[in-house]
């Protein structure tokens, strides 16, 4: 107990004594990872969102060469990319099963694993894994992304137990339904009517709604949650 009190006093001492906190946020350029960045920088966060083309979370060689061109490391990573193909299991081919684990799970695992060292010399950090209320409960068609969702979390659990003697603290949020532009391209009037009618709040999150919960948990004044599934569902998933 002693060890882990003194790696609290080192964390927070750190963390406190930097003014501009490098953060790393995957899929930052819209919907709620845009949300999540622009939060960050507007509380003075040094935020690095990179595009396709300096970092395709498909591709192992690029994730590689990032984590090589960005040695220094990142105090904060939000691991918030991630894409879902809808079919039936029978209906889903190989490719897309590829892409969907690939970006989903496998991009955040290696992401972790390639700057996880830097943090554990600092002896702080702090890891957002963004997963979705499609980790918790599912439905039809959404067999391959529920799969890399619960990895993803189960990622979390186990990364959070690795790190917390190093004043790292890792945790997993879980959005429900939010109005991104999107789910809004994505569906008519009626179609998102509908949805918000099955939410016991009766409406959609608004993607900062999410990002703030995204923000504690990645910033300084989260120095005791670790390892947990924040669910922001709106009460959707405990009817």
């Amino acid at each position: 107990m002693i060890t882990r009190y003194s790696s609290f006093n080192t964390a927070t001492t750190y963390l406190f004594a930097n003014s501009m906190h490098k953060v790393l946020v995957t899929g930052g350029s819209r919907g709620i990872g845009k949300a999540i960045a622009e939060l960050f920088r507007e509380n003075v966060y040094d935020v690095h969102s990179p595009a396709r083309d300096e970092l395709d979370l498909n591709s192992r060689g690029s994730i590689r060469d990032f984590i090589k061109k960005n040695s220094d490391g990142f105090d904060v990573i939000i691991n918030n990319a991630g894409i879902n193909h809808t079919n039936l299991i029978e209906d889903t081919n190989e490719e897309e099963m590829d892409e969907v684990l690939a970006i989903n799970l496998i991009a955040p695992m290696l992401i972790i694993k390639g700057f996880a060292p830097k943090m554990k010399q600092r002896k702080s950090g702090r890891i957002v894994n963004i997963s979705s209320v499609w980790s918790v409960v599912s439905s039809k068609k959404r067999a391959v992304y529920t799969a890399t969702k619960h990895g993803l979390h189960g990622l979390t659990m186990t990364t959070a137990l690795e790190l917390s003697d190093f004043g790292i603290l890792v945790n997993t949020v879980s959005p429900g339904f939010t109005a991104t532009d999107m789910l809004k391209d994505n569906n008519t009037p009626e179609e998102l009517e509908n949805i918000a009618n099955k939410i016991p709040l009766g409406r959609m999150a608004d993607p900062i709604e999410i990002a703030k919960a995204v923000f504690f948990l990645g910033s300084y004044n989260n120095t005791y949650i670790t390892g947990q599934n924040i669910v922001i569902d709106g009460g959707y998933s405990i009817q």
